[in-house]
């Protein structure tokens, strides 16, 4: 539920089976609430660790929960250490690339052009996630101590927040807590007596998927046409207004602050075996108890859908699962039992984790419907860029609609295969190149659902 937007006040919690006006209970599914359900596991959690108490998203209650603690060591111990740090603990992006937050930081840092920024992706347009929302709306101050941190380990005196459009309630919290951060002498000019300068600004938006990209944000926030750009150059030397620049999704930078108060052994501890740290997964779909869960990195995929989301809906079974919201296509019930929610794992299913958006598709769902419904998408918020996108999602989108009874399987398959390929090869920006897992795990884990959909008789 959106909050009221006063930073000062806590936010009503939605349960995770609030209904519309006018209908039952029983003919809807479960709604997934962004404030996460009670830790399922007793695990240790990070970034959920306070965000479930009253008025957390408030000033004076999240200095009671130790917040900005991590800040005032930061600015005691220096640059140097806070990347160290960060380095050690083997935290990697969490919006879906999944690179060295550390490393990042660092080619920030030592790149001698200025001024230097540090921009959060906030712009959570993948169906599916979110997660950075409820961190948003829950943890806000942990947003902003964290990118507080990242200006004085890369030497950037402004920040900026690019919010999803579609998130205006959030947008009302999220200045207020800013403008509450800079009067109390946490943001602005001489942090805490410092002598550190860090201003930071909110940006709504240009309410488009695509504006989730890395170089396509970077373009909306200076005004521009979100195109996706060219690399390299890359933004940690060639960013915000072709200076050094860190883009860093929002769960990344809310995990700084525990990071650095706890250190780097610790956070690489609460991951399963050789896997460091902890990952947000939004859960929705055909499962019982849908919602925001943070799990242990390599956490087997069945543990979360039935010891802790309650399994399938009554009289039914899991079919599939999304992974990554919709860019990481469909897994099939086939591998479940064998898939960790690690990237090495289910890469080699040709998938990723991603931004961490897992969608339950129960057996009563037509996925050659499914896949088409997320193949428009795509074709709907390609930025049109580049041909390989922009008309390959429209045939695939084609080839999956009613249509495809006029070609046999042999053709439908070929034709189908050879878009994938010139997509996946040629396509400018990762919107391209993912599209095509929608359509390569239909024909991989859903090959007779294809065959009744095309020209059979063949």
């Amino acid at each position: 539920m959106p909050c009221s937007g006063r930073c000062d006040e806590p936010i009503p919690v939605l349960t995770a089976h609030t209904t519309l006006a006018g209908e039952s209970a029983a003919t809807l599914k479960p709604t997934p609430s962004p404030l996460p359900p009670a830790n399922p596991s007793g695990n240790e959690e990070a970034l959920f660790s306070n965000i479930r108490k009253q008025g957390h998203n408030t000033l004076e209650v999240y200095q009671d929960n130790g917040g900005f603690k991590a800040l005032e060591s930061s600015l005691k111990e220096g640059p140097i250490h806070v990347i160290e740090v960060v380095t050690k603990s083997k935290l990697a992006g969490r919006g879906g690339a999944g690179f060295p937050t550390g490393l990042k930081w660092k080619a920030v840092a030592e790149c001698d052009r200025h001024p230097k920024s540090i921009v959060c992706n906030a712009d959570e347009g993948e169906p599916g996630c979110f997660k950075d929302r409820a961190l948003m709306d829950y943890d806000p101050f942990s947003l902003i101590e964290g990118m507080t941190i990242a200006g004085l380990a890369t030497g950037a005196q402004r920040g900026f927040i690019y919010l999803r459009y579609e998130y205006p309630e959030t947008n009302i919290l999220l200045e207020r807590c800013v403008a509450k951060a800079k009067e109390a002498g946490l943001l602005g000019s001489n942090i805490l007596g410092s002598g550190f300068e860090f201003h930071l600004y909110i940006r709504r938006g240009a309410g488009a998927y695509i504006c989730g990209e890395e170089g396509s944000l970077l373009n909306s926030l200076e005004g521009k046409h979100p195109f996706p750009r060219n690399k390299p150059p890359f933004p940690v030397t060639h960013g915000f207004e072709d200076k050094p620049t860190a883009v860093n999704n929002v769960e990344t930078l809310c995990a700084i602050p525990h990071i650095i108060n706890k250190g780097a052994e610790w956070y690489q501890s609460l991951g399963i075996g050789e896997h460091a740290g902890t990952k947000l997964i939004s859960l929705s779909g055909d499962i019982k108890q849908p919602g925001n869960y943070e799990i242990p990195i390599g956490l087997p995929l069945k543990t979360l859908l039935y010891d802790w989301a309650g399994g399938p809906l009554d009289q039914r079974s899991i079919q599939a699962v999304t992974m990554a919201g919709l860019s990481g296509g469909f897994l099939g019930h086939q591998i479940l039992d064998d898939l960790t929610l690690d990237d090495p794992c289910i890469r080699s299913h040709g998938s990723f984790l991603g931004a961490g958006g897992i969608m339950v598709f129960d057996d009563s769902r037509n996925m050659m419907k499914a896949a088409h419904d997320a193949m428009a998408f795509f074709a709907h918020e390609s930025c049109g860029k580049c041909f390989p996108c922009r008309i390959g999602t429209q045939r695939l989108t084609e080839r999956l609609n009613d249509d495809s009874k006029k070609l046999d399987l042999a053709a439908w398959t070929e034709e189908v295969s050879d878009i994938n390929e010139a997509m996946k090869a040629t396509s400018a920006c990762g919107l391209g190149m993912a599209a095509p897992h929608v359509t390569e795990s239909l024909m991989k884990y859903f090959p007779e659902q294809v065959k009744a959909s095309t020209n059979s008789n063949s």
